[in-house]
């Protein structure tokens, strides 16, 4: 035995004399804290572990580590995120007096520098817009937000190289959309209100389009649909999905619908209010009044569906689902007569509904009697056996002698295509 492995053993008298006492329970782990930190005031949250500093409340301003580097963040939500299980990066540490003041001493700095770089970019000629220019806390890294209406990537190289020379900080420059820029720069909105919504409390912008103004029946006009951005206003997905889900259970517009005062034409839909405007009579007589979903009685649509009952389109009875009223009308039919009409009695008379399994099946016997062939005779099968083995059987005749070759040859000739120059006997 080595003096390793010696002393790498242990012994019964190394360990703890035994006390009675039951051994010590371990202290539980700390419960999991996630917050939920965003770095400007209408910006999107991100969560981050602050289980070492449990005593965080919503407004606090931490120091956490973010893709761009070491930055200031403020506590914007306690509550956990969708997924709490996953990792999340650590909360290094909270703010201190001299962060907060760096932090305002560099946000001062910022406008000089964004006058400095828009004087580099038209310098340079770039077809470029800046928009703001921000520091990190410590003023470390230094980004510049820019716009540009051009379809192609702008290059910006020359004008980093231009601010790496002025500042003496990590140059980042970072192309923002029209939407963003118009929360970066905030103001009033298209419709009047002082502030704008992406300023107020958009954190993400959704996607927009042309459907959803057509689905709450607005006006197309570029003017009224169109928000300070030049693009379509966040506001036309707001109230889209309570659109789409009236639409499904309200009557369509210009439909005659039943109602507690008879029979009217949908003239306008109220689609918040579950409602329609229907419209009785006509002329100077006309009125209209507002009923609500329950009141309805969608005639059209049972007119229809009773058509198509009696029609016998549905295809559902096979399985003995449907209760439109098919099965009974394919059973009640008359069955096909062997006496057939005449054509003129044929046109006028009313079509009759025939299952399309007696179709298939009147399809498939008539195809097969047309492709059944007639069996051959016995006996004339036989003979023509017994002929062809006494064809195979008969002997070859010999030339006569004094024969020229020319007439042997065509003699060979004949004999192979099956002729014979012989006479037929009498």
């Amino acid at each position: 035995m080595t003096e390793a492995s010696a002393t790498a053993e242990t012994s019964i008298f190394d360990l703890p004399a035994w006390t009675g006492q039951p051994s010590p329970t371990p202290e539980p782990s700390p419960e999991r804290v996630l917050v939920g930190v965003r770095f400007q005031r209408a910006g999107k949250v991100y969560h981050y572990d602050a289980t070492h500093i449990p005593d965080l409340k919503v407004g606090d301003w931490v120091i956490v580590e973010s893709a761009r580097g070491k930055q200031m963040a403020q506590v914007a939500t306690l509550k956990p995120p969708n997924d709490p299980q996953a990792s999340y990066r650590p909360v290094e540490r909270r703010a201190t007096g001299r962060d907060m003041a760096m932090r305002h001493y560099y946000q001062t700095k910022e406008l000089e520098a964004m006058i400095a770089c828009r004087a580099e970019s038209a310098a340079l000629k770039l077809p470029i817009k800046i928009v703001r220019a921000e520091y990190s806390f410590d003023g470390q890294t230094l980004t510049f937000l820019y716009s540009s209406d051009e379809e192609e990537r702008v290059e910006v190289g020359a004008l980093r190289e231009a601010m790496s020379r002025l500042y003496r900080a990590r140059i980042e420059m970072r192309q923002i959309s029209p939407r963003e820029v118009a929360k970066l720069l905030g103001g009033m909105g298209a419709c009047g209100i002082e502030e704008r919504c992406c300023s107020r409390f958009l954190t993400e912008f959704s996607p927009i389009s042309i459907k959803h103004a057509k689905e709450q029946n607005l006006s197309l006009n570029p003017h009224d649909i169109t928000g300070m951005c030049g693009r379509l206003r966040c506001c036309l997905i707001y109230e889209y999905e309570q659109y789409v889900e009236a639409r499904r259970h309200l009557p369509k517009l210009k439909s005659i619908v039943g109602t507690p005062m008879g029979e009217g034409k949908v003239v306008e839909i109220l689609h918040l209010r579950d409602s329609v405007r229907v419209k009785f009579g006509e002329g100077a007589d006309a009125r209209e009044v507002v009923f609500h979903r329950e009141q309805l009685t969608p005639l059209e649509e049972l007119k229809r569906l009773q058509e198509k009952a009696m029609s016998g389109t549905c295809d559902k009875h096979e399985g003995g689902e449907c209760s439109c009223g098919r099965k009974d009308a394919v059973e009640s039919t008359p069955a096909v007569e062997s006496n057939a009409a005449p054509p003129s009695e044929q046109r006028d008379a009313p079509m009759q509904h025939v299952p399309i399994s007696a179709v298939l099946g009147v399809a498939s016997s008539g195809a097969k009697k047309k492709r059944k062939k007639k069996k051959p005779d016995a006996a004339a099968s036989s003979a023509v056996q017994a002929a062809s083995v006494t064809s195979r059987a008969e002997p070859a005749s010999k030339p006569a002698e004094g024969e020229p070759a020319a007439a042997r040859r065509r003699r060979r000739k004949k004999r192979a295509s099956g002729k014979s120059d012989k006479p037929a006997s009498a």
